[in-house]
């Protein structure tokens, strides 16, 4: 799964990774968590790419309760056009998550150890997400969304057995498209990002708590060699 993440990199480099024709002040954040606000990228009606704050955690449209949000911040890439949850939003409303890390938890002993995982040159990248509007009231409504996930590659398995779903910069227009709609077109999109053009930083356990934003999050921290460090590096 993908449960904290980070986007700290400059406004105006987001904007540009993410073709956006305006550059939208955004706070750096170093640990993203779920039912938080954070921005998605999605088209707009006249085919331009529009940045907006949502909850991550998709209450779809027909849910009763904002609740099941807190159960919905992954989605499986093998199943999302089946599920009930997920299917409207597979076909029509599909989203781009900004971000240039993610956290994952490798259990080590006694405890977990987190690791950062980023792009080898440190850019900004896309998560493939999904998208939903969810009416709280008369002329009010939630936007939320998911982050969908797929197998581990060679560098993550060692750490956990499922990763995010990353959009090469060239699929971020065929995934944008609402007009496509076949399983085909968009499956072949789910294969785990290549782990050559991925690093892996061991860092501390302040980002277990949400209430820790903060550059501590993304510093390295020196791990003892273990068994299961050790295949990172090899």
């Amino acid at each position: 799964m993908c449960g904290r993440y980070s986007l700290s990199a400059p406004s105006d480099l987001v904007a540009e990774v993410f073709d956006l024709e305006t550059v939208t002040e955004l706070e750096p954040r170093y640990n993203i968590a779920p039912t938080q606000e954070a921005p998605i990228v999605r088209a707009g009606d006249d085919g331009s790419r529009r940045l907006e704050m949502a909850r991550w955690g998709l209450v779809p449209w027909w849910a009763k309760e904002v609740s099941i949000g807190q159960r919905t911040i992954n989605a499986r890439s093998e199943s999302v056009g089946e599920t009930r949850t997920f299917r409207d939003s597979y076909r029509t409303r599909r989203c781009l998550v900004p971000a240039d890390g993610f956290y994952e938890w490798q259990a080590r002993g006694g405890g977990k150890q987190p690791f950062h995982l980023t792009l080898a040159d440190g850019t900004p990248f896309a998560f493939a997400g999904l998208y939903d509007l969810w009416r709280r009231a008369e002329d009010e409504w939630l936007e939320s969304f998911t982050i969908l996930t797929t197998r581990p590659n060679s560098l993550l398995a060692p750490i956990h057995d499922r990763m995010p779903v990353i959009l090469p910069a060239a699929a971020h227009a065929l995934w944008l498209d609402p007009s496509v709609e076949e399983a085909e077109s968009l499956e072949a999109l789910f294969d785990p990002y290549p782990a050559g053009r991925m690093l892996a930083t061991p860092v501390s356990t302040l980002v277990n708590s949400p209430h820790h934003d903060d550059p501590r999050c993304i510093e390295e921290v020196v791990l003892e060699p273990t068994p299961e460090n050790l295949t990172l590096w090899d």
